[in-house]
């Protein structure tokens, strides 16, 4: 019993709860980090969006099975080695949806209607729009602007910019891309077999791709450092500009350089010149936030 809840933890991805930080963004650019009400609500969120981001992915093991059993890492997923039964995945998901969405529109009901949003879109992604060329880094891009609209109807802030939700589609979508190009690189000529939309990519389009969609994310952060409502009286947030230049290079060097990139959460996580400039420049937003 207890080796089937391992599985199921680990079906369930929790290293992929890490995007789900994403929802705190409106607590924090909106100077409520130090309310209680808005916190604890954000983080009740937090954990309901880690539910629903759950159960997309036993569903999504659930659909790819065959084709993660001819991976050459994805083949060790639970489900995919066969360590963890169907029935029990099946089951699983549906106690996650019942105590995930009711708990949802219990917490907020545009919190839930977003929740719900993403559940249907991200299903759609794992049956069917994944398969479709530029439409899949995009749908993974609308997953994150969905999770910071789920921070901001929770707080219902006053000072958040569009800026920052715009700097969040263009990270999503360099993300994504960079997904891509790793995959290529890990599988290639084998690529299209192991995953279907790998087959409307190659190398040089994703390169391109990938300079405008950087190009895209930096200017977005940078209008929001000069024009955003918190900024209207200094131009101390400029000084978090540096860290998230070094940022995006890392993730570009990582990928071209190092070829590594597949799975962006262990970059994240194992990257100590990444971990170093995301610390650097949350601490920096801290100070320059609730400090100045």
């Amino acid at each position: 019993m207890l080796k089937q809840l391992q599985y199921i933890l680990k079906t369930m991805r929790p290293r992929q709860w890490l995007k789900n930080v994403f929802i705190f963004a409106a607590l924090v650019f909106d100077l409520q980090l130090l309310v209680v009400k808005s916190l604890l609500d954000t983080f009740a969120a937090f954990l309901l969006f880690c539910l629903t981001s759950s159960l997309v992915y036993i569903i999504n093991d659930l659909a790819d099975v065959k084709a993660d059993r001819r991976h050459p890492e994805k083949k060790q997923r639970p489900l995919a080695s066969g360590e963890l039964s169907q029935t029990t995945a099946i089951i699983t998901a549906v106690v996650i949806a019942l105590i995930s969405f009711f708990c949802a529109f219990l917490l907020n009901v545009y919190f839930g209607l977003i929740a719900l949003a993403y559940f249907i879109l991200m299903l759609a992604y794992s049956l069917w729009l994944k398969r479709v060329p530029l439409i899949d880094v995009m749908i993974i891009a609308i997953g994150f602007v969905l999770r910071v609209a789920a921070g901001v109807v929770i707080i219902q802030p006053e000072l958040f910019s569009p800026w920052l939700i715009l700097a969040t589609t263009f990270l999503a979508l360099f993300i994504g891309l960079g997904k891509r190009r790793a995959e290529i690189e890990l599988l290639e000529a084998e690529a299209g077999a192991h995953r279907h939309v790998l087959n409307g990519y190659s190398l040089e389009l994703l390169d391109q791709l990938l300079t405008i969609v950087l190009s895209a994310t930096l200017m977005t952060y940078c209008l929001y450092t000069i024009s955003s409502p918190i900024a209207t009286d200094s131009q101390a947030m400029m000084l978090t500009i540096p860290f998230v230049i070094y940022g995006l290079f890392r993730y570009l060097y990582l990928i071209k350089m190092k070829h590594i990139g597949g799975a962006p959460e262990e970059i994240f996580l194992k990257d100590r010149p990444m971990q170093a400039a995301v610390l650097l420049w949350g601490l920096t937003v801290i100070l320059v936030l609730y400090l100045f």
